[in-house]
């Protein structure tokens, strides 16, 4: 399903990650596809308020939370650096399906990194 959001169809996603060697392309691709799969799922479900947005969010961060073993694996880590880099897509992500006032802490409640 093609996105619909001018807002994020344009986004770079973890754009400060994607360049900065210590964060390998193949885990950053399989992250990035997560927050695409959210905001498909966002556009698909249309959650009517924040309630309903966390729980889908949570569901992604569960998605990053299985991906740690391969950034380890891959020598790194989602460390204070990636930790922003999420946060502020995920708030991105928020923002541009009407929800400016998401808290960032329940975005990705449930993370283990």
């Amino acid at each position: 399903m093609p996105i619909t959001n001018r807002q994020i169809a344009g986004h770079p996603f973890l754009r400060e990650m994607y360049g900065d060697p210590y964060y390998p392309d193949v885990v950053l691709d399989r992250c990035k596809a997560v927050l695409l799969r959210l905001c498909e799922t966002i556009e698909s479900e249309r959650p009517s308020d924040l309630a309903a947005l966390y729980i889908l969010t949570q569901g992604a961060t569960a998605e990053f939370n299985d991906l740690e073993a391969e950034f380890e694996a891959a020598g790194s880590e989602i460390e204070t650096v990636a930790r922003e880099v999420i946060a502020d897509d995920f708030c991105a992500i928020a923002s541009a399906y009407g929800f400016p006032n998401a808290d960032s802490e329940e975005l990705l409640a449930g993370r283990d990194w």
